[in-house]
């Protein structure tokens, strides 16, 4: 394979990982401009989203299509039930409490995955087969389109319903000034459980199309929530538009780096750039994400 195919492989690879990172760091995003927390529960997200849709398709003999939208009602169910619940009646509102409360659900979680589902990884099928299609000596498959499809359907809704809708520009009021929205008759604990709702629903997504792929496992979602979070950092934190660009900036240079010059260092090559980042622009690479939140 000439050099500048290679390349071209290390960038679709990079894309489709980007794509996940991406959606994770929406998923951050969303719930840090509603509350100010970071929500360590996203990787279970995504963990449950694959495990679940294993669990419906493959155990349940439920179509994949209906596999899907399951699995993401599940996960979305969990989000709000977990903003009902522990988030919302901890005695005390201060963040980092709430933090240390997300990491708790996070780790009784992983560890209930793997009571139920075991260690070992589960395959999930492609959703439309496996034919290679090349493109300039490339390989793609055609569930690398359906990973670039989703991600741009959710974009595009996310979209619409922060600016088209009451209720997203209702979230949208929320994260700018919860007392300001408060006093004008928005229900900011409506807002915010929305928002924990929403972030499962987009950890899941991500979780379902990279399985096919990777595969899925008990702790899938432990990594790809890191890079998620380095993404959304990297864009700018509470930016939406920047959760995207970080998510596929950090996701095509961790594939080059690890294609060109050691795959050794994949995991340390996300990080490392976030760290050049933020040593050069702290506010990450669109800001600190006021002017364009979700």
């Amino acid at each position: 394979m000439e050099l500048y195919e290679q390349i071209f492989q290390y960038i679709i690879s990079g894309l489709t990982l980007g794509a996940i990172y991406a959606l994770v760091a929406l998923g951050f995003n969303v719930i840090h401009n509603a509350t100010g927390i970071v929500n360590f529960v996203q990787a279970e997200f995504v963990t449950l989203g694959g495990m679940l849709m294993y669990t419906f398709y493959s155990l349940f003999k439920i179509p994949l299509p209906l596999s899907f939208l399951l699995s993401t009602a599940s996960v979305t169910l969990m989000g709000a039930v977990i903003e009902r619940g522990p988030i919302r009646m901890a005695k005390s509102k201060a963040i980092i409490v709430l933090v240390f409360v997300t990491i708790g659900i996070s780790s009784t979680i992983r560890g209930t995955a793997l009571l139920v589902w075991g260690p070992d990884n589960m395959p999930i099928p492609s959703f439309s087969g496996e034919k290679v299609i090349r493109i300039f000596g490339a390989a793609i498959l055609p569930q690398h389109l359906w990973i670039f499809a989703i991600t741009i359907g959710v974009v595009i809704f996310l979209q619409y319903f922060f600016h088209r809708t009451l209720t997203g520009k209702a979230m949208r009021a929320v994260s700018v000034n919860r007392r300001a929205a408060s006093l004008a008759g928005i229900n900011v604990n409506r807002m915010i459980l929305l928002s924990f709702a929403m972030s499962g629903g987009l950890g899941a997504i991500g979780g379902m199309i990279i399985a096919p792929i990777s595969t899925t496992s008990y702790d899938t979602g432990v990594m790809l929530s890191l890079k998620g979070f380095a993404a959304a950092i990297l864009g700018g934190y509470g930016n939406s538009a920047g959760a995207i660009v970080g998510g596929f900036v950090l996701g095509v240079l961790e594939s080059l780096g690890a294609g060109l010059i050691s795959s050794k260092f994949k995991n340390a090559f996300a990080f490392f750039i976030l760290l050049l980042v933020l040593f050069l622009k702290p506010s990450g690479l669109l800001g600190h994400g006021e002017a364009e939140r979700v």
